[in-house]
């Protein structure tokens, strides 16, 4: 019986032990572990956060960058088939001014990017062009029928530099064109009673389709005006028709434009150039007489990142990529 009792005793002391040894940590090893994971994961987690800020960053400058050289190759192809450009002082006098500008005659408010009389809302680069219109006249006769043909008529584009509130578009400025074109007039000439409004009680267009109509608010400019002396002071003339009912919307070229002022930093054009705009984030050197314009674009990749404190300084220079480029118009224009 004794055998038995020491058996079962030891039994039991061996049990005992072994529910000892696989116990789990206890509660000052867990606090020892726990502060070591913090102290090992804590820099790695900034190192992350300062990686994932750093590639934001970077990604923010590189769209700006990307964006900027676009627009610029946009309005450089525009600007080749320009055959008459304005400049500063046209932009920025009105019709009633001796010599005369078309600030007045052109849509700086009211327009569908949310222009009014409360937005900056600054025409910067304003040209007539000769604007391609495929399959423009229809011709029928008994040997050919529906005999398509091309044309082209004049347009005027107007790029606006746009800053206000609206929270569609960036707290930065951004870029808007606008154009409106000539409608074809028909092979009779301009003799015949309009077709295509009282605004154009003098010209006959092919039909009075939208297609072959003036866009609301285009008229053509004069350069047969016996008031006027010169190829820049006829243009300067210009003006829209009475009602300058708009109704081409101007579409935004870019966002995130520097909206920094030019202030009292002094831009430097060619000579024989003027300059256009009070933002360095959009400006131009216009030669009137070569039809040719220097095109200055600035982004703000700032604002892409915060939206507040985004203001160019030689601090933050890195975010403020720029593009420039200078092109000469293809058309001519002749005024006796």
């Amino acid at each position: 019986m004794k055998n038995v009792l020491k058996f079962l005793l030891s039994i039991q002391l061996k049990r005992s032990k072994f529910v000892q040894q696989v116990n789990g940590f206890t509660l000052i090893e867990l606090l020892v572990g726990l502060l070591l994971a913090f102290l090992v994961l804590t820099p790695l987690l900034a190192f992350m956060v300062n990686i994932l800020s750093t590639d934001q960053k970077e990604q923010a400058k590189a769209n700006s960058e990307q964006e900027i050289q676009t627009a610029v190759d946009y309005i450089a192809n525009d600007l080749e088939q320009a055959v008459y450009i304005y400049d500063n002082y046209a932009l920025t006098n009105t019709s009633s001014t001796v010599p005369p500008g078309i600030k007045d005659q052109i849509p700086p408010v009211n327009i569908a990017t949310g222009c009014n009389s409360s937005t900056t809302c600054q025409p910067i680069l304003v040209f007539w062009k000769r604007k391609f219109l495929a399959g423009a006249i229809t011709l029928s006769s008994s040997t050919t029928a529906n005999k398509i043909n091309d044309t082209f008529v004049y347009s005027l584009v107007a790029y606006y530099l746009i800053k206000d509130s609206n929270p569609t578009w960036s707290n930065a400025a951004r870029i808007a064109r606008f154009e409106i074109r000539d409608g074809v007039l028909a092979a009779s000439g301009t003799t015949n009673a309009g077709n295509c409004g009282t605004d154009y009680p003098n010209d006959k267009y092919i039909d009075s389709s939208s297609s072959s109509c003036p866009e609301a608010g285009f008229q053509r400019f004069n350069l047969n005006l016996a008031s006027a002396a010169g190829l820049t002071q006829k243009m300067n003339s210009w003006k829209a028709t009475a009602s300058k009912a708009y109704a081409n919307p101007a579409s935004v070229l870019i966002d995130y434009i520097d909206q920094t002022s030019i202030g009292s930093t002094i831009l430097t054009c060619p000579t024989g150039t003027l300059s256009s705009g009070s933002f360095m984030g959009f400006y131009t050197c216009v030669d009137v007489a070569n039809t040719t314009a220097q095109v200055f674009l600035r982004g703000n990749a700032l604002a892409r990142l915060q939206t507040s404190n985004f203001n160019y300084s030689s601090t933050n220079q890195t975010y403020f990529p720029t593009a420039n480029v200078r092109v000469q118009g293809h058309g001519y224009l002749f005024a006796k």
